[in-house]
């Protein structure tokens, strides 16, 4: 895997993740005011979802790696 591969893989890791982990403690304003969105998180906490977000991803990219790397995984012809 070049270096360039491993970007485009832990990028596209990272976004799957970051849709799987937004949801988690959401929850919505109990009385919202005019104009805002029913629907609209209290607190979001994006920061943090994010910092989770980049670990998981990590995680999920150093497992990848060492497929590849072992050779257990090859898009290579035989």
């Amino acid at each position: 895997m070049t270096w360039v591969q491993g970007v485009v893989a832990y990028v596209i890791i990272w976004w799957l993740v970051v849709f799987a982990v937004l949801p988690f403690g959401v929850r919505p304003v109990a009385e919202s005011d005019i104009g805002h969105a029913a629907g609209a998180p209290e607190n979001p906490r994006l920061w943090l979802k994010a910092a989770i977000t980049t670990l998981i991803a990590g995680a999920i990219w150093l497992m990848l790696y060492a497929l590849v790397r072992s050779d257990l995984i090859s898009f290579r012809q035989p």
